[in-house]
């Protein structure tokens, strides 16, 4: 049994200075890097394409709306052809960065509100999986784990290209199986081990407890962690470590 542990990495910009990238990435076995539109810079971009390729990690382009000050994190009204243009720009430079270092992007995950405008949305998703096939059918789409999934990997799968699905040991659920507003108090998960039991879980048995107890299932085949949360660095190792100990090996994503 194996799974990928991945972590969104490079959004410092300027004089801002986001995330632990040089601890974190030690317990990862897969990173996505932000590409200048919710955060991160071209300085920014080499740098951290730079460390995973030092580190061996799987790198992935972490795209989302023009909003800075947002932090990609507000909801846009874009068109579905704006939608096209910003992954493309987005996923295109950092692809560049990639071939500059030596390196190849191994996968997509939209960030932020983009992500989860794309959960159930199946327009939105043939969109990204046609745009991404049209920059490199190689690469992987990741989008998140739950109902629904069957549908929208058979709809990237017409596009050319394979979806990997994604679950978050860091993160409240919803009993829908939608991840909680960050708005919401306990929407994120601080205590190392309680992130740790609940990946295991998701990779052995494939559920996940909902904020009122109910278990909800998905089909993961990577887990983040968030590299914002204040005690990212210690998740992420107590999270390998679990899986390590339970005999799960942490490797680069996989398609289903």
């Amino acid at each position: 049994m194996q799974i990928d542990l991945n972590c969104d990495l490079g959004e410092s910009f300027g004089a801002y200075s986001l995330g632990m990238d040089r601890d974190i990435i030690a317990s990862v076995s897969s990173v996505n890097i932000a590409c200048g539109f919710h955060a991160g810079d071209p300085q920014v971009m080499g740098r951290t394409v730079k460390l995973a390729r030092e580190h061996g990690v799987g790198i992935g382009a972490h795209p989302g709306f023009p909003d800075l000050l947002g932090f990609g994190r507000r909801d846009m009204a874009c068109s579905l052809e704006e939608i096209g243009a910003y992954l493309t720009y987005q996923i295109g430079a950092l692809q560049a960065f990639c071939a500059v270092h030596g390196t190849r992007l191994r996968h997509v995950k939209p960030h932020g509100a983009l992500y989860n405008q794309a959960a159930g949305n199946e327009d939105l998703v043939r969109t990204m999986a046609r745009t991404i096939a049209g920059i490199d059918r190689d690469l992987m789409l990741v989008g998140l784990a739950g109902r629904g999934s069957a549908r929208l990997a058979a709809i990237a799968g017409e596009e050319g290209i394979a979806m990997v699905f994604e679950a978050f040991p860091d993160r409240a659920y919803t009993p829908q199986g939608t991840l909680v507003s960050r708005r919401l108090p306990g929407a994120v998960i601080h205590d190392p081990e309680e992130a740790a039991a609940r990946a295991l879980r998701m990779v052995r048995e494939g559920v996940v407890l909902a904020v009122d107890g109910t278990p909800v299932a998905l089909a993961a085949q990577t887990l983040c962690v968030h590299g914002d949360n204040p005690q990212g660095v210690a998740l992420a190792a107590a999270i390998r470590g679990r899986l390590q100990a339970a005999g799960i090996a942490v490797r680069p994503m996989q398609p289903a």
